[in-house]
């Protein structure tokens, strides 16, 4: 598995103690995005569209165990 930096770390953790997040379609440049970006090319979370203008981002069974926590 490869290594979780702290950004993607913090990304993971809070998906396993929130569930689901809404973000805005427009963070472009933003290290949020690079952030979710890298763990979606990982597996570690999904996005989809989610009403106007946001996307929701879910972390999966990858994410889970890559994040170390339990839920």
């Amino acid at each position: 598995m490869p290594d979780v930096l702290p950004q993607q770390k913090l990304l993971l953790e809070l998906l396993v103690m929130s569930g689901d997040i809404a973000l805005a379609d427009d963070i472009s440049g933003t290290i949020m995005e690079r952030t979710v970006n890298e763990c979606e090319k990982q597996g570690w979370v999904k996005r989809s569209q989610f009403g106007a203008g946001f996307q929701k981002t879910t972390i999966t069974e990858a994410g889970r165990a890559a994040s170390g926590l339990k839920r």
